[in-house]
């Protein structure tokens, strides 16, 4: 099993955080990992993306062109990534931040209110947990134990004590996409 992803939106919604929480799970499964970020000289408010691929197998290369599943956190991730799905792939996409949908009828289309989630759990900081929660249930790429490990590894010790509420908005995430609802024409 390899599984490629790109996690794309703009800087400061968690982009790098999301494929590097997904990282560590899958070293813990004892899987192996490249995990390569790209992002704007302007951080905050330019755009991000990393590419995370997991694989039981050892990978040739970080640099792919072609994605199992793009996470799309804004309209820009999905005019960028969505021609970059390979066919049967998945694209994950965030409906409060985006206006046109992605159009693809060879993919599986997964859509989610996810800015409107991390609003009802009074912080728009879990987005990123919630499209992971969702990205997971889709993928099943990585057990929910591993991402909770992997997450205690990535967020620095002084935020442990929002662990509870990531775990919240990733549950939120995961149990709000339905895996039987893809477009796929």
């Amino acid at each position: 099993m390899t599984h490629e992803t790109v996690f794309s939106g703009f800087g400061g919604q968690g982009v790098l955080t999301m494929g590097m929480i997904l990282g560590y799970a899958a070293i813990f499964e004892g899987k192996e990992v490249t995990w390569m970020p790209s992002y704007g000289p302007e951080m905050r408010g330019g755009t991000a993306n990393c590419i995370t691929i997991v694989s039981d197998e050892m990978i040739s290369s970080p640099i792919i062109s072609k994605f199992d599943t793009v996470v799309a956190l804004n309209q820009p991730s999905i005019d960028k990534f969505e021609k970059a799905v390979k066919p049967g792939g998945n694209i994950l996409y965030d409906t409060t931040t985006t206006l046109k949908p992605p159009t693809r009828s060879d993919i599986h289309i997964y859509s989610l209110p996810a800015g409107d989630i991390a609003v009802e759990l009074k912080n728009t900081k879990v987005l990123n947990m919630i499209m992971l929660g969702a990205f997971i249930k889709i993928t099943n790429v990585v057990s929910v134990e591993s991402i909770w490990k992997g997450l205690q590894s990535v967020l620095p010790e002084r935020y442990h004590k929002l662990i509870p509420l990531n775990q919240e908005a990733f549950m939120r995430g995961y149990n709000a996409v339905n895996v039987d609802s893809a477009v796929l024409i």
